[in-house]
């Protein structure tokens, strides 16, 4: 999931924070998903409108000054790139907040669905999406690097306990992958939704959370297959103490 503490979470589905579900999975949903079009898909396709959206999750509302500081770049530009989201109705503007001249944005709540049937038949749009869940995923990657790297050393002990990184190994079908991803995602909204409701915390901090699940590519389908019957699941969890187990 992709969340901050004023948006919904983005599914995981695929890479980056923007979901792919199935028809039923969509109308499942516990929170709005929303299914782009060609013409909001190519305008949300460039590498700096990506990283906006991802600080808007990550942080809540920004300026076009307070998101050029975080990202390198000059307020001009950033404005001008929200100015484009918003006509694609990817960000909005905060009601009740800032000026003329210093408007406050924000991502509405809910995930974004970029992949579909329609748009996998354009080579462009099918780019797109590439583009998009691209930079999504460098994003994702460059936090947890830096977290793996340095997090021991920057964050309290009782961040690096609560923290978690954890991996399961399964022989699932497609069909029981589908349903244990859209119960663990529902899930997680509604504990999501619930901390939520308690209101900002002294202490709080931008968290982001990680969920994978998917086929791993380029094994035999075969490999390990009836070598396990007794025991077809494998979880590596290490020591609470070691930042390896940690998520930011």
């Amino acid at each position: 999931m992709d969340s901050s503490p004023d948006t919904a979470p983005a599914p995981a589905r695929p890479p980056g924070g923007l979901s792919a579900p199935a028809p039923q999975a969509e109308q499942d949903a516990p929170f709005p998903v929303r299914r782009v079009d060609t013409a909001s898909l190519k305008a949300l396709a460039h590498p700096l409108r990506v990283q906006i959206l991802e600080m808007l999750s990550r942080y809540g509302a920004q300026t076009a000054c307070s998101l050029g500081e975080l990202l390198n770049e000059s307020s001009g530009s950033t404005s001008y790139h929200l100015r484009q989201l918003a006509k694609h109705d990817f960000v909005r503007e905060v009601e009740g907040k800032g000026t003329a001249r210093e408007r406050w944005w924000e991502r509405p709540r809910g995930a974004i669905q970029i992949t579909s049937p329609e748009l996998a038949t354009s080579p462009a749009t099918e780019e797109a999406s590439r583009l998009v869940t691209r930079e999504f995923e460098h994003s994702r990657q460059a936090v947890l690097a830096d977290f793996m790297a340095h997090g021991s050393d920057s964050l309290d002990a009782e961040w690096l306990h609560a923290a978690l990184i954890s991996t399961a190994n399964a022989r699932l079908t497609a069909d029981q992958l589908a349903r244990y991803t859209t119960a663990l995602e529902a899930y997680g909204h509604r504990l999501l939704e619930d901390i939520r409701n308690e209101g900002e915390q002294e202490g709080a901090r931008p968290v982001q959370i990680h969920l994978n699940a998917f086929p791993i590519l380029g094994v035999p389908a075969s490999a390990g297959g009836r070598a396990r019957t007794s025991r077809n699941v494998e979880r590596q969890n290490t020591q609470p103490e070691s930042p390896e187990r940690k998520v930011p």
